[in-house]
């Protein structure tokens, strides 16, 4: 075999893996998205509190650990859906204060549609133009530290306009996130799908929280 036929099958052979891992990756997204949805929903029927949604939090934290460990393991699809049902549902005490307002319901849906177009046209760009986005990893990395720094400040400071800042540079960072890590799978540098899910749900998921907080803030001023 000639040097072009083996750079050429070597080519082949790379493309059909990504599209093995991105295919597996969108696919467990969703279905975790699903169930997220469907935790969510039933901790807003049970009226969870606060105090049980930061618990949900907490635990979601430390699994995000345990499915770093058990991603090639048979196991790790089963810490997926535990690690993204928590996180549903912690989030149901913060759906619930928003529905009980006048135009909650409506905040609600706008957060998750503007999650959606930010989402697909990121990834949509990063899958068509597959350009590598990984010189972007340190600077969404310190970003994302400052941000929660200033978050967990932010709880004892209680100042609107800190808040304000910190959910709009959270939704810079997870779209920048969002970018970064579909152009590690289509460039090989992710080949681990259950990875590549939990990093794409994680950027998505704190991108709806802060869409959402935002609109909620700007919705109060109207």
């Amino acid at each position: 075999m000639s040097y072009n036929q083996s750079t050429q099958t070597g080519h082949i052979g790379h493309s059909i893996e990504v599209n093995k891992v991105l295919r597996n990756t969108y696919f467990l997204l969703a279905m975790t998205l699903a169930f997220s949805a469907v935790t969510a929903g039933i901790a807003m029927a049970m009226n969870f509190g606060f105090g049980i949604g930061l618990v949900l939090t907490l635990v979601a934290f430390g699994l995000i650990f345990v499915v770093q460990k058990k991603a090639d393991s048979a196991s790790g699809i089963f810490w997926v859906f535990a690690l993204t049902g928590c996180l549903g549902a912690s989030i149901g005490p913060m759906l619930n204060r928003f529905a009980a307002t006048a135009n909650g319901s409506e905040l609600i849906m706008q957060a998750l549609g503007l999650t959606a177009v930010v989402f697909f046209s990121l990834s949509a760009y990063a899958l068509s133009s597959r350009k590598d986005f990984s010189f972007m990893g340190n600077f969404l990395f310190v970003g994302l530290i400052v941000a929660i720094v200033a978050g967990l400040a932010n709880i004892f400071l209680q100042i609107p306009a800190l808040h304000l800042a910190i959910n709009a540079a959270v939704v810079m960072i997870m779209s920048g996130l969002i970018l970064f890590d579909t152009s590690r799978i289509v460039n090989g540098g992710e080949t681990n799908y259950i990875r590549a899910t939990v990093g794409l749900y994680l950027n998505i998921f704190n991108l709806f929280t802060s869409l959402l907080q935002l609109l909620g803030i700007m919705g109060s001023d109207d």
